[in-house]
């Protein structure tokens, strides 16, 4: 099905629409061709209903304004296509962080671990992992632009893998140090790496100091994981004798405590980090 794209002025909203709706007849055809071939249908009707929960879609919009600042007119089909590819992996990935963190809820509501299994959540992740991939092949580049995109688009999938991989092996073990075509896509890719630390920052505040109301989300996990955030790293940097015990005590503890979360606040607060 031909999706109607937005008008050439660049509206996010009517960008996320339009993604919205790939991802919805992708779906709904994934759906039919399990059932076709007598295969359980749960896992990509599950899929529907975690991106029809809501969320931001950043990528997707930064993948069209990518588009249009290297020159592209409008936002075609193909274009929008390639950034529902981009909102699918981010499924792929949302559903295995939730995992690792233990996390209880997403975008309000039940991570999917939560309302089936670990087990069923990890292949539900490969599964959008997998239709990632399919859109991506299945938008209608040319076979040059397809060369192109595909070593960003691995190089993409294996970094947030690699990244994970550190925010798991690294957790429970806090640092004070904080870590250490082409011109075109030079230039978006240094704005992309600035938009994800302003991103990895943020998030970081909201994981310990944020209101589940808003965020959709717990606001103890990062503590209760003893998550290595830079967050963290200023404060390990700034903290003296009493307020680095109080954070040691009580950072990745299991079970954390309202009044041992509020001590980690107020050192977070008081040493300025």
């Amino acid at each position: 099905m031909s999706v109607q794209a937005p008008p050439t002025l660049f509206d996010q909203d009517a960008v996320r629409r339009a993604v919205d709706t790939v991802l919805t007849d992708f779906l709904a055809t994934q759906t039919h061709s399990a059932l076709d071939r007598i295969l359980p249908q749960q896992a990509a009707q599950a899929l529907s209903g975690f991106l029809g929960a809501g969320g931001k879609p950043i990528r997707p919009v930064l993948c069209v304004a990518g588009w249009q600042a290297a020159g592209g007119t409008g936002t075609p089909d193909p274009v929008i296509r390639a950034a529902a590819s981009l909102e699918m992996f981010h499924a792929f990935a949302l559903i295995h962080d939730d995992i690792s963190d233990a996390s209880d809820t997403r975008r309000g509501q039940p991570t999917v671990h939560r309302q089936t299994s670990t087990h069923a959540a990890i292949l539900m992740g490969d599964l959008a992992l997998v239709f990632a991939d399919q859109l991506l092949h299945g938008v209608g580049l040319t076979p040059a632009q397809l060369d192109a995109v595909l070593p960003i688009a691995n190089a993409l999938r294996a970094d947030t893998i690699y990244g994970q991989y550190l925010d798991i092996s690294h957790a429970g073990q806090p640092s004070a140090d904080p870590g250490g075509g082409d011109a075109i896509r030079a230039t978006l890719t240094a704005c992309g790496m600035a938009v994800g630390e302003a991103f990895q920052l943020r998030d970081g505040l909201l994981g310990i100091f944020g209101n589940p109301t808003h965020t959709g989300k717990p606001s103890l996990d990062d503590l209760r994981e003893g998550k290595a955030t830079v967050l963290m790293a200023l404060s390990l940097q700034n903290a003296d004798g009493p307020q680095r015990r109080v954070l040691h005590h009580h950072v990745d503890n299991p079970h954390p405590i309202d009044a041992g979360a509020d001590q980690i606040r107020t050192v977070l607060t008081d040493t300025g980090a």
